[in-house]
């Protein structure tokens, strides 16, 4: 079973997938991503993902060839990601975020200076 998240922003598609990317759900996915892919950049987040099959990975190979970066932060992920030869995103995730809520700004969590 795959989930798929698509989150469209201005400058980048968010295409977050979770579980196995397999068959026809993995081809699925390569024709929903080629609708939207073309409007600017592709990140694919394969975080959740727990297998790839053979089709799964000639998708991937479809996208890295939009020029999708791949968040690969598993060993898994990251060796199919290598044997594909795909752009793997550095390791900060701060762009898969979600926003704050209710206009709240996030902030590191450190501690106020005290006055003397």
């Amino acid at each position: 079973m795959l989930r798929v998240e698509i989150c469209d922003s201005a400058d980048t598609l968010i295409l977050r997938l979770e579980g196995r990317f397999t068959g026809d759900d993995a081809e699925h996915t390569r024709t929903l991503t080629a609708r939207f892919a073309a409007r600017g950049k592709l990140l694919v987040d394969l975080t959740e993902v727990v297998f790839i099959d053979a089709a799964g990975e000639e998708v991937l190979s479809f996208l890295g060839q939009f020029g999708a970066k791949f968040v690969a932060p598993n060993s898994y992920v990251l060796d199919v990601c290598e044997r594909l030869n795909l752009h793997v995103a550095p390791n900060d995730n701060t762009h898969l975020r979600e926003p704050p809520a209710n206009g709240e700004h996030s902030r590191p969590n450190k501690s106020k200076p005290r006055k003397r």
